[in-house]
């Protein structure tokens, strides 16, 4: 395992080593995620999907189109499920 050390700035950023964005492939403008891990641990990946764009695809697809209407509605159920609220 190998340490390398950055310091946070006044703004409380960080400029990430050149050894770690070679080693994760990391270019400029490029997203960043931080996972909060067990025992503290903070893990530094880069995102899969950088933009909006290159979601494109990564759910499947449907079997037939859905109406705006039904998708705001499936939308809505999740979220209600998701908080255990009911209508």
């Amino acid at each position: 395992m190998k340490e390398l050390a950055a310091t946070v700035s006044s703004k409380g950023q960080v400029v990430i080593p050149a050894e770690v964005r070679k080693h994760l492939g990391i270019e400029r403008g490029d997203k960043v995620v931080f996972v909060l891990a067990e025992g503290g641990r903070v893990e530094l990946t880069v995102t899969k999907y950088p933009t909006v764009a290159s979601l494109r695809g990564a759910a499947g697809k449907l079997a037939k189109p859905l109406a705006w209407k039904e998708m705001r509605q499936i939308a809505r159920e999740d979220q209600l499920k998701g908080t255990g609220r009911s209508e």
